[in-house]
């Protein structure tokens, strides 16, 4: 296993966990459970985890790939200023998710804006999961880059150059 196929098998996990957790967390609130709320702040704590091998495996998947033809410079740099945005959200988001678990130990008077609050910071950083999600499918999948996008990676591998 090189270093692209392990961050291509961790890199989904920050983007499923935050979509699980929502879901366990707006089934919380509408049924009033403690333990599915509490569940929910483990599954975006478990995001943040993720999200963390993810970053640590992002450096040795680009040295991996970015000597392919069709590789753009421009798209990798692209995804990585993406990835950085949404790993900090998921940081953020598994740092209130772990205040949200001790007040609902600890039954602090903020344990009732907890849910709504993380469901919101929640919903934020799955907007920025998904463009990191597809500006790092772009780097590989050109059936879904944009035309620019296209030509700008075949101009990089040299492929749009006459000799």
């Amino acid at each position: 296993m090189n270093n692209a196929h392990l961050h291509l098998v961790v890199n989904h996990l920050p983007i499923i966990f935050p979509i699980v957790g929502v879901i366990i967390l707006l089934i919380a609130i509408f049924t009033k459970s403690d333990v599915s709320k509490r569940n929910a702040y483990i599954v975006f704590i478990l995001g943040a985890v993720a999200s963390v091998a993810a970053m640590a495996t992002g450096e040795g998947a680009e040295d991996a790939i970015e000597n392919l033809q069709g590789v753009s410079e421009n798209l990798m740099h692209r995804h990585e200023e993406a990835a950085e945005i949404f790993a900090g959200m998921s940081y953020f988001l598994g740092v209130i998710s772990l205040l949200g678990l001790l007040t609902s130990y600890r039954n602090f008077s903020v344990d009732k804006l907890m849910p709504v609050t993380i469901v919101i910071v929640a919903g934020v950083s799955l907007y920025f999961a998904q463009e990191a999600g597809r500006t790092g499918g772009e780097i590989r999948h050109t059936e879904i880059r944009s035309g620019a996008d296209i030509q700008n990676a075949v101009e990089n591998s040299g492929e749009g150059q006459n000799d």
